[in-house]
């Protein structure tokens, strides 16, 4: 018998992992919601190309046509014959259905991220995974992460339980800050919603200016995405995917 446990003992040496229980990395409801944005996303960033494509010009103010002077335009040809582009063709009309998709994945996404939200407020995610402690409130910290970044240095290990500052001051700008401007600059644009709420149209200088304000904070959004991207790439493409669809990112130790 002491020789066997003896065996036993050698052998969960030698295999840690099997007899070590690894924490989660993300939640459940953190992993749905952020496969749901996902999808959601990128279904608003096609359509959302599509439906430009029919106006690829803006304006500013509450009203904009093809007799306006635009603030600015987007030298692509557009798939509506009555609006001068300089091309002298025009491309396939795909405005139905990318509205209607458009609504539908918008509404989606209204919905996962107010349940986001109440789960980070609820269980204290916001506090304890993104919120900026004191001691990493300094310029010193905040430079010395944005370095690292900027010289596509690997993360650590310990990087892989945790966000630095930098993707925290982030995460909570584009959840706090891109997300909700983006839904209201969307909303505004809504007949419906201006009649109801004809001050939250006003402030933003009137429905083409609304208009104006939704595609910049688009580009905002589509350059996080592509950093966001890339730097998981760089950090361990496989360890983080793994991290958001299981929860684990495979061994506490695991450089990523």
């Amino acid at each position: 018998m002491a020789t066997s446990s003896s065996a036993h003992g050698r052998l969960e040496a030698s295999f840690p992992a099997a007899s070590t229980t690894l924490k989660s990395r993300h939640s459940a409801l953190v992993r749905v919601t952020h496969w749901i944005t996902t999808l959601c996303f990128f279904a608003l960033l096609v359509t959302g190309v599509e439906i430009l494509i029919s106006h690829p010009r803006f304006y500013w103010g509450e009203s904009g046509n093809v007799l306006t002077k635009p603030l600015f335009r987007i030298p692509i040809p557009s798939s509506r014959s009555l609006v001068p582009t300089g091309y002298r063709y025009v491309l396939p009309d795909q405005n139905g259905w990318s509205r209607y998709l458009h609504f539908q994945a918008a509404w989606i996404l209204v919905f996962t991220g107010m349940l986001y939200v109440i789960y980070g407020l609820w269980t204290g995610h916001f506090g304890k995974n993104l919120l900026p402690s004191k001691g990493d409130l300094s310029w010193r910290r905040f430079f010395g992460t944005l370095t690292k970044h900027l010289r596509f240095e690997r993360p650590s290990a310990a990087e892989a339980w945790s966000y630095n500052l930098l993707q925290r001051i982030t995460y909570l700008a584009v959840i706090f800050i891109l997300f909700p401007f983006i839904v209201w600059t969307g909303l505004a644009m809504s007949p419906g919603f201006v009649s109801a709420f004809p001050a939250a149209v006003t402030v933003l200088g009137g429905q083409q200016s609304a208009r104006t304000l939704h595609f910049f904070v688009t580009l905002a959004l589509v350059l996080f995405l592509g950093i966001h991207v890339m730097m998981v790439l760089l950090a361990g493409f496989g360890s983080r995917m793994r991290a958001m669809i299981t929860g684990r990112t495979g061994s506490n130790m695991e450089r990523t």
